[in-house]
């Protein structure tokens, strides 16, 4: 494949990523001016440790990126991480120690706040050290930047007399969306109180935009005060348009709560003189019961919960498939996904580029930068170590699924097959925490146990080394045999699954058959029709 014949398959993809990266290439048909890279930024804000949204974020740009690379043959481009520490700490988090200590720092800059783990200088930079901690075990390629860090060193001064030479019209944007009361005392600028420390929300005067003075009412005092060099913040709004204006930010995707922020952010970026960026607008998660997840609640799904039952490639396809559809987060999703990843892993190395572009392995890979691991095959899918540690029950240990595995896979050694030897540990923890304790098998029917004495006896005579494929078409064969009466083999599959394997759903049972073994298969029919 050429590198021309990848640029035009691109260039018409229907592929999200490819799709939004079109995005930047009618912003900048020529390039962006001066052969600057195209900015794509995430956000983040620290009062909490990062999660599978932020996760989602920076994936989902990431892909766009790359996108956009394969689009302009490599123009250069920038991923910001930006963590938003200048915001006033509202409340104490309930899962912090120390948390008497944070009591006295209501109102304050979370980056000017003692950390409570007793680890870093602030709260803020605790946990954007988590942040970068969590980005950085997962090879995301970016770029951190501090909210207080560009305040403070005044790399923001700037972009904020922007917003004292254009107050009345961000008041003429900010205003009609606020409640009257709102509207009473609403200010663009936070300044921070020379007094207290604490972020104030007060009506603030314009006294001299070039200078960045303005008036305001500290605990009773009439003060003016300079709000430049980190002795201020922007209220949300305007501080996302401000940000956008002083990094020169070209693309930021966010969830469709923030459906409003963009576009009053956009429209006060214009007011300065700018443009908004380009960016997707991404549905949420719900929970198994389609509601929507909530942090209060608790009903959603963590990271390490996902990665304790699933890969992180199966994250990742979950997370690139259709972003502006509501999707449902919980572990019953896992197993599907970890499959469907293998299987489009697979198909890529023989697909053409066009089909190629559209596989979503493609673009997880390159986000990664593991392009040439495309072809790539599992000996053996999740859902089969499901049912085979399910049957081996809640005891069972990685050696034991490895010693079973050598009844299918030629060359069964953990090290030889790493990615299965960790999908083995994922199957074992589903298996202990999902599976084992809602197992239950029931008594075939009459007429099923007479299929099941039937295919006792083939496998009698098939012996310990038929191949998968031979014994599922001895498994076919007893299901379309009229004597057992079952109208259609998908009877006969559900009898199979819930008499031998305690499950409603399964596997391709002759694989089952040939990895558990066919005298533990047997055992399993007397079993169930002792």
């Amino acid at each position: 494949m050429t590198d021309t014949a990848l640029h035009d398959a691109a260039l018409v993809s229907k592929a999200w990523p490819f799709e939004e990266a079109r995005k930047l290439l009618k912003r900048y048909p020529q390039g962006k001016p001066g052969g600057a890279p195209v900015l794509f930024e995430t956000g983040y804000g620290p009062s909490g440790l990062p999660h599978i949204g932020t996760f989602q974020e920076v994936l989902r740009t990431t892909l766009v990126r790359r996108a956009y690379e394969v689009l302009t043959d490599g123009a250069p481009t920038r991923l910001v991480a930006f963590s938003d520490d200048m915001d006033g700490l509202r409340k104490v988090p309930d899962n912090i120690p120390n948390q008497g200590l944070l009591t006295a720092y209501l109102g304050h800059p979370l980056s000017r706040i003692p950390d409570p783990f007793n680890k870093y200088e602030s709260f803020a930079h605790h946990n954007n050290a988590m942040l970068r901690e969590f980005l950085d075990r997962f090879g995301f390629e970016y770029e951190f930047i501090s909210s207080s860090d560009m305040y403070n060193s005044g790399q923001f001064d700037e972009a904020l007399k922007g917003i004292l030479r254009n107050w009345q019209a961000v008041m003429d944007i900010m205003l009609p969306t606020l409640r009257e009361e709102r509207r009473q005392t609403y200010s663009p600028v936070l300044p921070v109180s020379p007094k207290t420390h604490q972020v104030l929300q007060v009506p603030v005067e314009v006294v001299d935009a070039e200078a960045g003075i303005v008036r305001f009412e500290d605990h009773g005092d009439r003060v003016e005060s300079c709000i430049l060099g980190g002795n201020s913040k922007l209220q949300w709004k305007v501080d996302w348009a401000m940000r956008w204006v002083a990094l020169g930010v070209d693309y930021e995707m966010c969830g469709k709560d923030l459906t409003d922020s963009v576009r009053e952010s956009g429209r006060i970026t214009r007011a300065l003189g700018a443009t908004p960026p380009e960016g997707l607008i991404y549905e949420l998660f719900l929970d198994e019961e389609g509601q929507k997840i909530s942090k209060s609640k608790g009903n959603g799904l963590t990271i390490d919960q996902w990665l304790t039952y699933g890969s992180e490639e199966s994250l990742g396809l979950f997370l690139y498939r259709e972003p502006k559809s509501a999707k449902s987060l919980h572990t019953g999703i896992i197993p599907k996904n970890v499959d469907e990843y293998w299987q489009f892993r697979e198909k890529l190395a023989s697909q053409p580029i066009e089909q190629q572009l559209g596989n979503p392995v493609w673009h997880l890979l390159r986000a990664s930068g593991k392009s040439s691991n495309m072809g790539d095959k599992l000996p053996v899918t999740f859902s089969l170590l499901l049912n085979l540690v399910g049957v081996l029950g809640a005891g069972a240990t990685r050696e034991q699924v490895w010693s079973y595995l050598g009844n299918y896979v030629p060359d069964a050694d953990p090290a030889k097959h790493p990615a299965l030897d960790d999908l083995v540990g994922k199957a074992l923890a589903t298996n202990r925490d999902f599976i084992a304790p809602t197992l239950h098998r029931r008594k075939p029917e009459p007429q099923e146990a007479k299929a099941l004495a039937a295919l006792d006896a083939e496998l009698a005579k098939a012996g310990e080394h038929a191949s998968a494929e031979d014994l599922q078409n001895l498994v076919y064969a007893i299901g379309k045999a009229e004597q057992f009466g079952f109208e259609n083999l998908r009877d006969w599959f559900k009898a199979l699954y819930e008499t031998l394997l305690g499950s409603s759903q399964g596997p391709r049972m002759g694989s089952f058959i040939a990895l558990y073994g066919v005298a533990n298969t047997r055992r399993l029919i007397a079993e169930a029709l002792a």
